[in-house]
């Protein structure tokens, strides 16, 4: 396990800003407003070469009556219960507050090192840098006057942060003096012990990204914590409670799969506010980044507009997709009804017929393993390869149970085919006329690599011309008579 040193403080005091500092590139949403971070999100950085966890909390409020806020609360205080050390951060402009006072007493309790950064002096003058003097009261030890933003004295500070993480684990000590072998290595020109790369990982040993879509209060983090055991994520009736996309790890049945909870996404005239266009658009590029989306739904108020554009999305980004149709335990246990749903469904969003549904209540953990397993599932065909010889078998059989139409003056002739691709998968098909294949045999084309590999995934196809058509063409084109005379 990589130590871990969990960010702190009252709302907006520049927690996700210092976060964002430290990995190096905009992860959290930063916004002038108290509020935008909720959960806890995790991030690996290198650090004076070695390799740590930060966690970014949401505003600590000691003692808030709020249940939302008291869910931020007890996300940061489960931060605080699992690091190894604490960045404190306040507001130097602001000064000591009482809520600082309330979050210092708790992180005395706590027992673990704590590191007081005055945030938001972006300037080295002696003026403000004595602001940050007040917060010796704190009874915290020294205090860091940092400009978050600026990163002026956040490398001081996290000197400090190091010198207080528990020694190098043995592990730790292995892999530097592995690593520092292999830099030896390759400065010599060397590969390796016998003169040989290191193998690639196999494709079996990279994580499933999984992200969870849908509209606001469908119960998209009530899900992720249903999947993972545990309360990972504040899940609220409340709509648009999560902001920041948030990676969680977990293995089901040896494979390692990354859940992304995302923000609600609504109709875009019916953002309001910055934050939650920010969010939007972090949870679209947590979708394009996925191996597979999970569209959940609100079995409530089934197959509305947005939900069809959602899976509209997710089919356009070339995204394997399963349908969940969540608080199903709301609406009636009679598998008939369910039945009668899901070919409505289906019929609401025919362009992704062949994405599989599943009916679960988030809330009470019925069938919510069944998303895990098709989600993996759907993994594994989305970097499907056809073996070519079985793709011209099944061209062959195409062309004489289902001949191609006549395109303009001739038949339409399919000569060869081969995957180009994967994630989705993709085939190139020769043909005599790229331009002029029907969508109708596209689609019986496409549907024909369903059946034959049980592909519920996107499929894309290419077609294109057979090599030197262009020059064939040229010399079938009539010689002119002769030349002109003047």
């Amino acid at each position: 396990m990589k130590p871990l040193v969990a960010i702190v403080g009252r709302p907006n005091v520049g927690k996700s800003t210092l976060f964002n500092r430290l990995a190096r590139r905009r992860i959290a949403l930063v916004e002038d407003q108290p509020g935008v971070t909720r959960d806890r999100h995790y991030w690996d950085v290198d650090y004076d070469g070695r390799d740590i966890t930060i966690i970014d909390t949401g505003g600590f409020v000691p003692g808030e009556k709020d249940s939302l806020l008291q869910q931020v609360r007890e996300q940061a205080q489960l931060a605080v219960e699992e690091c190894d050390a604490i960045i404190f951060v306040t507001d130097a402009r602001v000064g000591l507050t009482s809520a600082d006072q309330d979050v210092a007493h708790y992180l005395r309790q706590s027992g673990k090192p704590v590191v007081v950064a005055a945030n938001k002096l972006d300037s080295e003058s002696g003026t403000l840098q004595a602001l940050a003097g007040e917060f010796f009261r704190l009874g915290l030890g020294e205090v860091f006057p940092i400009s978050a933003e600026h990163g002026l004295g956040v490398g001081t500070m996290m000197e400090t942060v190091m010198g207080k993480l528990p020694p190098l684990s043995p592990e730790e000590l292995a892999a530097r003096e592995q690593a520092a072998k292999a830099e030896e290595a390759a400065e010599a020109g060397e590969t390796g012990a016998e003169g040989e790369e290191t193998p690639p990982a196999e494709e079996e040993d990279r994580p499933i990204r999984v992200a969870i879509i849908g509209r606001p209060n469908v119960g998209k983090s009530t899900l992720v914590n249903a999947l993972l055991k545990e309360k990972r994520v504040v899940a609220s009736e409340i709509p648009g409670t999560t902001r920041d996309p948030i990676d969680s790890e977990l293995t089901y049945k040896d494979r390692k799969v990354i859940l992304t909870d995302t923000a609600g996404i609504r109709r875009k005239k019916t953002i309001a506010h910055r934050v939650e266009k920010f969010s939007v658009v972090a949870a679209l590029k947590s979708m394009e980044r996925s191996d597979v989306a999970v569209l959940l739904m609100d079995a409530t108020e089934p197959a509305v507009d947005q939900d069809a554009k959602l899976a509209g999305i997710a089919e356009e980004k070339g995204r394997a997709l399963v349908i969940v149709v969540n608080k199903w335990d709301l609406i009636s246990t009679d598998k008939r009804k369910q039945e009668l749903f899901r070919e409505d469904l289906k019929h609401a969003l025919k362009f992704v017929h062949y994405a599989p549904i599943v009916f679960t209540s988030a809330l009470t953990g019925s069938k919510v393993e069944k998303v895990l397993e098709l989600a993996v599932e759907l993994a594994v065909q989305f970097r499907y390869r056809a073996p070519t010889p079985q793709l011209n078998r099944l061209l062959e059989h195409m062309s004489d149970n289902h001949p191609a139409p006549i395109v303009g003056r001739g038949p339409l002739r399919l000569y060869y085919m081969a995957q180009v691709g994967t994630a989705p998968p993709t085939f190139a098909i020769t043909c005599n006329r790229p331009d002029g294949v029907p969508d109708m045999y596209k689609r019986y084309i496409t549907n024909q690599l369903r059946g034959t590999f049980d592909l519920r995934v996107p499929i894309r196809l290419l077609f294109r011309d057979r090599p030197g058509q262009a020059k064939r063409a040229a010399r079938k084109r009539p010689k002119l008579a002769g030349k002109s005379k003047h």
